[in-house]
């Protein structure tokens, strides 16, 4: 049975070597990588590499509740595309498209089983829409 997908984008008014390094980068990961203002990154780790590991600390500012998220790159062409597989075999792909003088930044994930589809989109449609106004900031 193949796993659902769901596809989120956004466009970044910057070029794409920026919006690529911003995306990669632990510093600029923890200023983004959350879908609400009640939320935080503390920390992160990007081995940008094939068969290197990404994790990030996803923390409730107030304390009540965290999680580690982390993958495995299964794909890295800098400035192209990155694609990473989860503990759990949930595949993740993000592309970058330079479109005049913005980029394109579309993500396809396997969603899990246990939220409803359109609470995992609004989720990480928030993180992406977050990673936007950082990069543009």
């Amino acid at each position: 049975m193949s796993k659902q997908q769901i596809t989120i984008e956004t466009t970044v008014a910057a070029p794409v070597e920026r919006v690529w390094r911003a995306y990669i980068t632990p510093a600029d990961i923890t200023r983004w990588n959350f879908a609400s203002d009640d939320w935080c990154c503390p920390s992160a780790e990007a081995d940008v590499r094939v068969g290197g590991n990404y994790k990030a600390r996803m923390e409730a500012k107030d304390g009540s509740f965290g999680f580690d998220f982390e993958a495995v790159y299964q794909e890295v062409e800098p400035g192209k595309s990155l694609a990473f597989e989860m503990p759990d075999g949930r595949k993740v792909r993000t592309t970058f498209e330079q479109l005049d003088d913005a980029t394109v930044v579309r993500t396809v994930f396997d969603a899990e089983t246990q939220n409803p589809l359109e609470m995992q989109r609004d989720g990480w449609q928030s993180i992406l829409d977050n990673f936007r106004r950082h990069v543009e900031t």
